[in-house]
Formats: C-alpha cells, sequence, structure tokens
C-alpha cells in the first residue's frame, strides 16, 4: 500500500455492541487505535440466557454512542476513514439487522465503501491482526455459539475440517452453570468452582472420540452432569459444594480431553499440506480457560507448531476483529453496496455441508 488505511468496524452479532477503529500501515502492520465494547450481561441477567429481542433492542440503542466513542478516543474523524465495515452475519438476526443499517448509514453519509464481514471469519482472522502470521494456519473457534476448525487460507478462503453437531462449549458451560445454580456468563463460574475439584469423582464421556474425524458433540455431556446431579440430589436431597466443585472439575476435564484430542486430528489433517510454518489458533471465549488451553498448547507443542491465543479482549465478540477482516477483504477488491443483508446463517466454507443445530449465542455456520 501506498499510504495506511484506516477503517471503523461495527459488531451487533449477538449481545455486545461494538465499533472499533483499525488503521493498516503502509508496510501493512495493522494497529487498533481504539476498541469500544458495550456489554449487555445485566440485560439479559434474569432470563438465563441472551433473549434476542431485547438484544437488538439494546443494540440499536447503542450504536451510534459506540461509534462516537470509538471515533472520539481514536482521534479520527470520518472524513479520514477509508471504509466502513459492519458483521452481516452469522447471528441473532435482529442485532445483526442493527448493525448492518448503522453502517449503512454511515457508508452512505460519508461516501464511504461498505464491507460486509462475516463474525466468524474476524475471529479466524484475529491472530493475524494480533500476531501477523503468514496464511496457511490451522484455526480452532470455540465459544458460546460456535466450534469448529478451519484451515485459513485467505481472508475468503476457509476449508472446514469439523464443528459441533449440537452445543456449543460455550454453551454447555452456561447450561452446566445453570444446572448447577451458578451465575452466568457459565464459562467463568464453573472455571472457578473446578479449581478446588476433584476432576476424577465423575467420569463423563468424552463423546464422539470413539468416532474419526473432527466433528463434536457437547449435549450429551451437559445431560451426563444432569443425572449425575440428579442422582446426589436424591441420595443427599441437595448439593454440597465438595459435589458442586467435583461436578464442575469432571465436566471441565470432559471437555478439554475433547478439544484436546479433536484438535491432534485436526492438526494431522493440516499438517499434511505441509505449512512452512505451523500455526494452531484458537480464539473465542472458551479459550480463556486455563486447563483448556494448557490442553490445546501441549497437543501444539507435541507436533511442534506454534500456539497463539489473542489476548481475551479480542477472542470475544469486538469490533476491531471486524474492522481487521474488513480491511483484508477491501485489500482483496471486496466491496457492498445498499443491497448488503443481514444473514443468520453464513458459512465461512461454501463447499462443506452445513452443520447442525443453533446455539443460544447464534445460528450454527
Amino acid at each position: 500500500m501506498s499510504k495506511p488505511l484506516i477503517l471503523l468496524g461495527l459488531e451487533s452479532s449477538c449481545d455486545d455492541t461494538a465499533a472499533a477503529i483499525v488503521r493498516i500501515a503502509a508496510s501493512g502492520a495493522p494497529e487498533i487505535l481504539s476498541s469500544v465494547v458495550f456489554g449487555q450481561t445485566a440485560l439479559h441477567s434474569d432470563f438465563g440466557g441472551v433473549v434476542p429481542e431485547i438484544a437488538a433492542r439494546a443494540h440499536a440503542e447503542k450504536l451510534d454512542l459506540c461509534v462516537r466513542d470509538a471515533l472520539t478516543q481514536s482521534g479520527v474523524a470520518l472524513r479520514d476513514l477509508d471504509a466502513v465495515a459492519v458483521t452481516a452475519g452469522p447471528g441473532l438476526i435482529g442485532g445483526v439487522i442493527a448493525g448492518v443499517m448503522c453502517a449503512k448509514g454511515i457508508a452512505a453519509g460519508a461516501n464511504l465503501p461498505l464491507v460486509g464481514v462475516n463474525h466468524l471469519a474476524g475471529h479466524a482472522l484475529t491472530p493475524r491482526l494480533t500476531d501477523q502470521i503468514a496464511y496457511p494456519y490451522l484455526m480452532l473457534l470455540v465459544s458460546g455459539g460456535h466450534c469448529q476448525f478451519l484451515i485459513v487460507r485467505g481472508p475468503d478462503d476457509f476449508t472446514r475440517l469439523g464443528g459441533t453437531i449440537d452445543d456449543a462449549p460455550g454453551e454447555a458451560f452456561d447450561k452446566t452453570a445453570r444446572l448447577l445454580g451458578l451465575p452466568q456468563p457459565g464459562g467463568p463460574a464453573v472455571e472457578r468452582e473446578a479449581r478446588s475439584g476433584n476432576a476424577t469423582r465423575f467420569r463423563f464421556p468424552r463423546p464422539l472420540l470413539d468416532r474419526p474425524g473432527c466433528d463434536f458433540s457437547f449435549s450429551g455431556l451437559k445431560t451426563a452432569l444432569l443425572r449425575s446431579r440428579d442422582a446426589i440430589i436424591a441420595e443427599k436431597s441437595g448439593l454440597t459444594p465438595r459435589d458442586r466443585a467435583d461436578l464442575c472439575a469432571g465436566f471441565q476435564a470432559a471437555v478439554r480431553d475433547v478439544l484436546s484430542q479433536k484438535t491432534a486430528r485436526a492438526l494431522a489433517a493440516y499438517l499434511d499440506e505441509s505449512p512452512v510454518t505451523p500455526v494452531l489458533a484458537v480464539a473465542g471465549g472458551v479459550a480463556a480457560n486455563a486447563s483448556i488451553r494448557a490442553g490445546l498448547e501441549q497437543v501444539a507443542a507435541e507436533v511442534g507448531a506454534r500456539f497463539i491465543a489473542p489476548p481475551l479482549a479480542l477472542c470475544t465478540d469486538n469490533a476491531a476483529m471486524i474492522a481487521y477482516a474488513g480491511a483484508e477483504l477491501y485489500l482483496a477488491g471486496h466491496r457492498d453496496d445498499m443491497t448488503l443483508a443481514a444473514r443468520p446463517r453464513w458459512p465461512l466454507d461454501r463447499s462443506s455441508p452445513a452443520m447442525l443445530g443453533s446455539g443460544k449465542k447464534g445460528a450454527k455456520a
């Protein structure tokens, strides 16, 4: 590039309203100038999960404020922008529509190009934003609504090696927390309990490890925990703190083992392509779990692959990843117009059959 490229990114696919400014230097090095996220945890806390109608309304109310704050914090004016990037799917359709309409208004009013971004591509390209790694690399996207292995070959070139056929891991953590009377979000709550628990007391299943391939299933694991909980309650008329900690530890160990062993299979398939510098990258909120991360690091080390996990603020939903993914697409010549549509489903690998099911944090891709 002959000059820096500056993009505004918008994200509203689930329960985080976000805007960010990212600059790509002439050398190609990216820099996050600002990243603003308005969470909605308090709005949904009484309902045990995200309520799509409440989320959509909150996005509509907060998007312009996010954009204002992102511009102010970055010191960038609308006239300084080169394009507007926005999550156009997949996700909760009301929120996606709110983001797309806001982005269209800004693009039309400021006479800027518009770039629609796949939310999952934002996650998948985050390691290039943080570590400038080269293509191709193996990405494990593991979050509240999604779980899949992707070989990332370009900003719009993905091969899916496997994914969840029902619940995503983050969704399973949230459901486990609700079953055990723990607060939401469930992932951090279960991890805290598991630290003092005995992971061997309950022998939970490791779903699909007896079958070839890289697909996941976590619904049965959640059911096994429910049955163990009910058996304890029937015996003792309640759960002790020790029971709760042991259940969490056993559940977390099962998720870790499944993710680790499936990752080993995915790495073998990826390494068959003989990448010059093998990389295993992981993104999504579940990547913040210390036990799961340690298991994935070990698997990568065993085959000599570099392990990358972006900072947590960039693993969970944010607009910096959307702005960066939009920049890569923009540089590749991608442009959208005012016909850009919000999409509840949008697979990254369009040559593979769609995965089944739909998680609480958005439709599976």
